[in-house]
């Protein structure tokens, strides 16, 4: 049997390509027509990056023009998960995932609002715990409800479950920030100015008792003033506010998350905000059309 040519093998590639497109764009059309707020959210967000990425190349901000490029592609997560995977995230929890993404990466990084507001990250990261906690809390419950399963879960252990899941990925992205900064000399981990320090370093018996120095107005370098007012802290205030406050929210998130489970079905709040399953994936019916209009071609 001989071999295939390579350009019928480019061909059907190509329309392999076209077809997953078709579904693809298909899907997103079916969204919109069932949620016109949550478009509308997503249609206002994405013309404001592609209006900031023109500027970035207009000023030859290359690296503005990634940072742009990168949340488009974000943008496109929810709806590539529902397609995917077979869950429906529901819109609020979707609106809030693209406000999310525009708020760390069009404002925080090229609008410098880490910078102009010093609360910005402290927000972010309450709002990324509540929304890890939703994920994680979602994930549990499925498994939970699912009848293959004989044992079920306590309502106070699953919260714990999605407690520990958001605060873990608040630890990941933390390991994130820290590997930039070395690796990349970033400055992720936001510097903080204290005026007090201790440390066992500065023990000249080494006898490992902190010696602390207080009343901290100035700090050099090679005989040059940083100007600062006080010490610079390389990032460890900053990783354990954003751990602290990822904390936060994934409480505040669990607390409605455990009225609703020993209350299934009274609440209002966590059903807007845990994606369930569909019968997405490959028991879709559009999916299963997908795949045999590709086995056709």
């Amino acid at each position: 049997m001989g071999k295939i040519p390579v350009k019928l093998k480019l061909k059907a590639a190509k329309k392999k390509i076209a077809i997953r497109r078709k579904y693809f764009v298909n899907n997103i059309k079916k969204q919109v027509k069932e949620n016109k707020l949550m478009f509308a959210v997503y249609l206002i967000l994405r013309l404001f990056v592609i209006l900031s990425m023109t500027s970035s190349v207009l000023r030859g901000d290359w690296e503005s023009f990634f940072v742009c490029t990168l949340s488009l592609i974000l943008f496109l997560l929810p709806a590539f998960l529902e397609k995917n995977f077979g869950i429906d995230i529901p819109s609020l929890l979707e609106i809030m995932i693209l406000l999310f993404i525009f708020c760390a990466e069009i404002l925080g990084e090229l609008q410098c609002y880490y910078i102009k507001f010093p609360y910005w990250d402290a927000m972010l990261h309450t709002v990324n715990g509540f929304i890890c906690a939703a994920i994680g809390f979602s994930l549990i419950d499925i498994f939970n409800r699912n009848k293959r399963f004989k044992f079920r879960m306590s309502p106070m252990f699953i919260v714990l479950m999605s407690f520990c899941f958001s605060m873990t990925a608040g630890v990941v992205w933390e390991f994130f920030e820290f590997g930039c900064d070395m690796l990349f000399k970033t400055d992720m981990q936001k510097d903080a100015i204290v005026h007090s320090i201790s440390s066992v370093m500065l023990d000249p018996a080494n006898s490992n008792k902190a010696v602390v120095i207080d009343n901290i107005t100035d700090v050099e370098i090679a005989g040059r003033s940083l100007g600062l007012g006080g010490y610079l802290d390389i990032g460890l205030i900053d990783t354990i506010k954003d751990l602290f406050v990822n904390m936060i929210g994934a409480v505040v998130f669990n607390i409605f998350g455990f009225v609703y489970l020993k209350h299934r079905g009274k609440g209002k709040l966590v059903p807007m905000l845990v994606p369930t399953p569909t019968a997405g994936g490959k028991d879709d019916p559009d999916t299963q059309k997908e795949e045999s209009d590709i086995k056709d071609e």
